[in-house]
């Protein structure tokens, strides 16, 4: 390349094609930030796996056996099931290999968009492969974690507005209940009075951790999340066990994508925000955690397994509801919003939940 554009010096002509040719190249290259977003999408009575980017969803299992088909590669569909499965937890566990092949489909599915543009967009359409952002929702990016687990008093300010000694150790609990994506609805059910918002980063294991050391944690990170740790404040100090308080159906949202590790070099410099309406109720930056991504994993994974696929709520700063003087509590008719700087924002209304 060094000796090409040398000899390209002397001849204006030459240069402009070269020009030419060199941002034809750089603009059919794929985008790393679309590459790094992953989602779960409904569509016609399936939740699957796919691709978010600024014009539409890529299924990443469909993409992958296309383009094997076009190479003429035999059994296409069957090994595209295999090694780019197309619900994303089967697709986590098969780690680098099924990383590596979701790559090669994406940029393939980019290399058609820029050669047939619009012609291109409406054959992958009829494949299955591209949706509209209009055409989906976006479910929970991960619908059915293997494990659920939270964090309790992990930011200094939030130890301090509750008046309670910074602990020595992670206060790991876990959620139940029902989980869900950007625009669903928080049920508060009947027997709930004081629902409350926890604006959180949420870090996805990616391989089968056990016994992990503090130094080598984040190479068992697929990527970041943001979360709402949705509570009942009743139901959680009435008694020692935070269980009941923290799962009530709906009260894990989660989301809009899953944003892989490699865009997100350093999780412990993000801001975080959560808002009711329009009003900012929490605004910080996970700098302040007391227990970092690394510390968590290391210190869970002594204990137990972390399979991929694995939610950890890593705890919320100050400002939230029943903190506050005077108390302030999620209502019906209210959207709580989380945003975590560069993972996304999670908004979700507040409605009562039905009898059924």
């Amino acid at each position: 390349m060094v000796r090409l554009i040398a000899s390209f010096r002397s001849n204006w002509r030459q240069q402009a094609v070269f020009l030419v040719l060199f941002f034809l190249l750089t603009a059919v290259a794929p985008s790393p930030l679309e590459a790094t977003r992953l989602v779960s999408y409904y569509f016609r009575g399936e939740i699957r796996l796919g691709a978010w980017t600024e014009q539409g969803i890529i299924d990443l299992n469909r993409s992958y056996r296309e383009m094997l088909k076009e190479k003429g590669v035999p059994r296409a569909e069957e090994r595209a099931n295999v090694l780019v499965p197309p619900q994303i937890l089967e697709f986590l566990q098969g780690q680098h290999d099924s990383m590596a092949a979701a790559m090669e489909a994406l940029a393939w599915v980019q290399s058609r968009q820029a050669k047939a543009k619009q012609h291109g967009l409406n054959e992958l359409a009829h494949l299955g492969v591209w949706f509209d952002i209009k055409e989906v929702t976006l479910k929970a990016a991960i619908p059915k974690p293997p494990h659920l687990l939270a964090v309790a008093l992990n930011y200094r300010s939030h130890s301090d507005e509750i008046k309670i000694d910074l602990p020595k150790f992670p206060n790991v609990f876990t959620k139940e209940g029902k989980v869900i994506g950007p625009g669903e609805p928080i049920e508060i059910p009947e027997a709930v009075g004081e629902t409350d918002y926890e604006g959180e980063l949420a870090v996805v294991i990616g391989r089968k951790a056990r016994n992990v050391s503090r130094a080598s944690a984040y190479e068992y990170v697929a990527g970041y999340m943001t979360f709402n740790d949705v509570t009942a404040r009743d139901l959680q100090f009435r008694v020692s066990q935070y269980t009941l308080g923290k799962s009530p159906d709906t009260f894990s949202a989660m989301g809009p994508f899953l944003v892989l590790k490699d865009e997100v070099p350093n999780p412990h410099n993000l801001r975080l925000t959560t808002r009711l309406g329009t009003e900012v109720v929490q605004d910080s930056s996970t700098s302040h955690m007391i227990f970092t991504v690394s510390d968590l994993i290391a210190e869970i994974s002594q204990i137990m397994t972390l399979e991929p696929g694995t939610v950890i709520a890593t705890g919320t700063p100050s400002g939230v509801g029943f903190a506050r003087k005077p108390r302030r509590f999620l209502k019906p008719g209210e959207v709580v919003t989380v945003e975590v700087e560069g993972l996304g924002i999670l908004a979700n209304p507040l409605v009562k939940a039905s009898g059924n």
